[in-house]
Formats: structure tokens, sequence, C-alpha cells
């Protein structure tokens, strides 16, 4: 790393620590020329993450369309903001860490319909019968008995 105050390409790092958000690391150097000290700040580089859409059409992963959705499905229920923030952030996580870099709507759909599953059952349901697209209540009792059950096995 090159020293801002004397152009020297030698430094050391006295102190290295993830920065708040997580996606960058924070250093603290010093120039073994002029012994000043200088903070840079490394960035991970992420791979565009594409989605596959029903019709065909890809675009680019979006963590706000992600979040916008749980957040109307949890609309008007007991669930704290920092809870939905935790479900995008693992669906995200689970997403990037598979080796494809890209990922159909039915893949990401399912991964909400099980974060929502153990966050609230309201907000899953919610969710189901925008996702599922149910055409008649049979469709919605069905999925209603199935938590149910899920919910009786634990």
């Amino acid at each position: 790393m090159r020293c801002p105050f004397c152009g020297v390409a030698d430094s050391k790092v006295i102190d290295s620590r993830s920065s708040d958000e997580g996606n960058s690391i924070r250093r603290r150097r010093e120039c073994s020329s002029c012994s000043r000290r200088f903070t840079t700040y490394e960035v991970v580089e992420e791979i565009p993450l594409m989605v596959i859409k029903k019709d065909g059409r890809r675009e680019m992963f979006d963590r706000g369309k992600l979040l916008g959705g749980i957040v109307r499905a949890c609309e008007k229920r007991p669930v704290p903001v920092d809870v939905i923030e935790i479900a995008v952030s693992k669906i995200e996580k689970a997403i990037r860490n598979k080796i494809e870099r890209e990922v159909s709507t039915h893949q990401i759909g399912e991964a909400v319909m099980q974060q929502l599953k153990e966050i609230d059952q309201v907000a899953y349901v919610r969710f189901a019968s925008v996702y599922r697209q149910f055409a008649d209540i049979n469709n919605f009792m069905q999925e209603l008995e199935l938590l149910m059950k899920s919910q009786h096995k634990e």
C-alpha cells in the first residue's frame, strides 16, 4: 500500500478489523519511511448474482426487493425490523454461498417461506398466498393444514 504522505510503497498493518456493515475491512497502517499512520478500507468484491424470473428473463439480485416482500408480509404484525433484517441477511447469504451465480425466483421464494415460517405464521400464510398464487380457498386450506401439521411435529 502506497503511503498517501510520502508515496513510499512499503507500510505495515498496525490494526485490522471489520467495518460496521461487515462488507469491508478497516486497516490502520504505518509507513516504514515517514512513520505516519493512515487508514485503508478493503471492500469485498462480490460477483453479480442474477435472478431468473418465471418468464425466463434475468435481472440482478436486489436485496431491496427481497426486504420489501418480507416487510409487506409482516405488515401490522409484531415482527421487529431487526428480525426481518436478519432473515433477509440469512437468505442472501445462503443464496450467495451457492456455487451458481444464477438463482431462480422459486429458490428465493422457498427460502423466504422457510424464514417466515420460523418468524411469524400469519406473515408466512400471507406470503404463501401471493407466492403460491392460491386459485381458491381449498389451496389456502391445504397450506394451513400443512402449517398446522408441521407445528404439531415440533
